[in-house]
């Protein structure tokens, strides 16, 4: 044999024997001694008091996941360690444990050591109690100590729990929750492999819920999603999934069907930080897909279906993680919408609804703005532009509102609805509307059309209306500054302006307005008949929340009504006077001013009774000397006049302006509005 085959051979022999020395010291060493270097070493590393306190055992089995190849005959190290322990920071109780696990078993591909990475193929834990708390926002006794960048990576495959129990306390977001989790055999129909139930409270509410998953973490094998099905109820709000996840330390990808319920939308936002509108109760369903990226991923609500209070609603919400602010995109419809559902958005929902989507029933109940409070601090928390379509409003069974189109859009916390259109009573409100909420008050612009607005179809329950057909237009500008309906429009500025020009109008509803007794029991015996409506003029400014008519005219073939006064929106007070001058021969006529007076909850109607008595006291004087003259104070004897209108209708034409929000209003010389 020559001298180089001898020396291969035996250091082949040597190989060989040291292999088999290794194994044997592997096999036979007693681990339980390397524990106190082991703990020292985990300490070290973590910051944390870390201990193993029962046996530390090694065996050996064939690599998992099985390949097929030579690989699968080299042997894995499988660790088993009984009683571990793991300690809290410093700032936590020193006497308590963030971790206590009855048996950890872990395997470990030896192969992929060379390229210094560590691959787990499983990680089993046996009774593990574990206690999570958060006092500060980034402190927090998950977080582990800081150390230098590592050249190994961890690869971990599988995660499994059995007979645990997890508790978090969480002072930053009111959560104080415990978990109990245990094993679930998989059967032919599902791979669920691990159920947990939850109970606990979140801001207060109580929370619980179950659910049932695959191995945490199988996420390796992509052509097999993670299944999951999970419950979750928070106070009022309850959350429902079932379908699948790839990847879900990533969440590379989500579909599952989803199921929300609640109180109100609102109340989502502290479990999903999207924000969304106040709300009455609610319920939808729909398909949840999305995938993840750099960005942080997009995720859409498909084809989801739904109620909201007594309304339907139907659509695909998409959201999308980017810079600076998430977006939120898409369309919800409605077949039909019940316009007393869009209440809460502006807090407009009566004591009894706030109570129920857990608001405070702070509305007094003497004042009928709403003084509710709209929750800017979230406006700045995502981005929006959702196109909303109501193809049937119902304000009351006797006025139906009709096709609903706007475009909501959210933008650095500015809200706009532009542009926001009804079709009401056979005619058209248009709108656009501005509410800026990077402030602590919202500064509000609105700009409202009104065209050809039936008065037929605005007063449809309203017999005397119905023998009428003219139209009403107009058009107001106004804006203000505050964070309720009721503060907004209590420093509101701007200009309101309407015109009814050629129409007809029902000569009985004129005739009870003006007090002209005789005609209104001619009408009522002989039936009503049309007045020609030459026009019904208003031009009103707003100054500071005080609404001053500086021109308000009815004016028609038979009489010239004016009105005079100011309404006080912050006060929430009307001072109005109506006069009647009659531009005819009526028999009986008690041209009295009529005065509407009081809080807009109970206004008071009167008439000048001191105008009444002094006519009736000259009747009755009269009736003395002479009977047949008894009526001559009651008899009113008018000249034709010209219409009162015709100057006005330019100007009422004109659009109306507004000042920028909290700037207030500087007035024109208001028009003669009286003769």
């Amino acid at each position: 044999m020559s001298r180089t085959r001898k020396i291969m051979m035996w250091s082949a022999i040597v190989s060989a024997a040291l292999l088999l020395v290794c194994v044997l010291f592997l096999l036979m060493f007693d681990w339980n001694r390397a524990k106190p270097w082991l703990n020292e070493r985990v300490s070290e590393a973590t910051g944390r008091r870390f201990a193993i306190n029962g046996d530390l055992i090694l065996t050996w089995q064939r690599a998992e996941p099985a390949t097929g190849t030579w690989r699968d005959w080299i042997p894995a190290p499988r660790l088993s360690a009984h009683d571990v322990t793991l300690g809290n920071p410093e700032w936590a109780k020193a006497d308590s444990n963030m971790a206590e696990i009855g048996h950890i078993t872990f395997s470990v591909n030896p192969l992929p050591l060379l390229n210094k990475t560590i691959v787990i193929p499983s990680l089993q834990l046996d009774d593990p109690n574990l206690a999570l708390r958060r006092i500060s926002k980034g402190k927090d006794n998950w977080t582990f100590k800081q150390s230098e960048p590592s050249a190994w990576t961890l690869d971990l495959q599988r995660l499994y729990f059995y007979r645990g129990e997890i508790t978090l306390k969480d002072e930053v977001e009111h959560i104080d929750a415990k978990a109990n989790i245990d094993t679930l055999e998989p059967t032919a129909v599902n791979d669920f492999v691990m159920g947990w139930k939850i109970s606990g409270t979140f801001n207060g509410a109580r929370i619980t819920g179950d659910g049932k998953a695959g191995a945490l973490l199988a996420l390796k094998n992509v052509d097999k999603p993670f299944p999951l099905e999970a419950k979750l109820n928070v106070g009022k709000t309850s959350i429902r999934v079932n379908g699948t996840v790839t990847k879900p330390q990533e969440l590379a990808a989500i579909d599952m069907r989803l199921h929300l319920s609640g109180a109100s939308m609102a109340d989502l936002y502290p479990l999903t930080g999207i924000t969304l509108p106040k709300t009455p109760e609610f319920s939808t369903e729909g398909h949840l897909i999305g995938v993840t990226n750099k960005a942080g991923g997009k995720w859409a609500y498909e084809k989801f279906k739904g109620k909201v209070g007594d309304s339907d609603i139907a659509g695909t919400l998409v959201y999308e993680a980017k810079q600076p602010r998430p977006l939120l995109s898409g369309t919800v419809v409605s077949n039909l919408l019940q316009l007393s559902d869009l209440g809460p958005v502006i807090g407009a929902d009566s004591n009894e609804s706030k109570k129920e989507r857990g608001v405070a029933a702070n509305q007094p109940a003497d004042k009928v703005l709403p003084v509710e409070k709209f929750t800017t601090e979230r406006w700045g928390s995502i981005d929006a532009d959702v196109q909303i379509i109501g193809h049937k409003i119902v304000h009351s069974a006797s006025l139906p509102i009709e096709n609903l189109d706007t475009h909501l859009k959210l933008q650095d916390s500015v809200v706009t609805l532009s542009p926001l259109k009804f079709g009401v009573a056979g005619g058209t409100l248009i709108g656009d509307i501005k509410l800026d909420g990077r402030n602590n008050v919202i500064k509000a612009e609105a700009k409202v059309s009104a065209r050809h607005l039936k008065l037929k179809q605005l007063f449809p329950t309203f017999q005397p209306m119905q023998a009428s057909f003219g139209e009403v237009n107009g058009d107001t500008s106004l804006s203000g500054t505050g964070n309720s309906i009721a503060s907004l429009l209590a420093t509101s500025n701007g200009e309101i302006k309407s015109l009814i020009n050629e129409g007809t109008i029902s000569k009985l509803l004129l005739e009870q307005i003006g007090l002209n007794i005789g005609n209104i029991v001619i009408s009522k015996l002989f039936g009503d008949k049309q007045v020609k409506l030459n026009c019904m003029a208003t031009d009103l400014s707003v100054t500071n929340g005080l609404v001053q008519t500086r021109t308000f005219i009815v004016d028609t073939d038979d009489a010239v009504m004016y009105i005079t006064g100011t309404v006080d929106l912050a006060k929430e007070q009307l001072n109005l006077t109506i006069k009647p001058e009659t531009k005819g021969l009526r028999i009986v006529s008690l041209r009295a001013p009529i005065y509407v007076t009081g809080e807009f909850a109970k206004p008071k109607v009167g008439v000048d009774t001191g105008v009444l008595a002094l006519k009736a006291g000259s009747a009755v004087a009269l009736a003395v000397v002479a009977p047949v003259t008894a009526l001559l104070p009651l008899i009113n004897v008018g000249n034709p006049e010209e219409n009162k209108c015709t100057s006005l209708l330019k100007e009422a034409r004109g659009k109306p302006v507004a000042p920028p929000p909290g700037k207030t209003y500087k007035a024109k010389t208001p028009a003669k509005a009286q003769p």
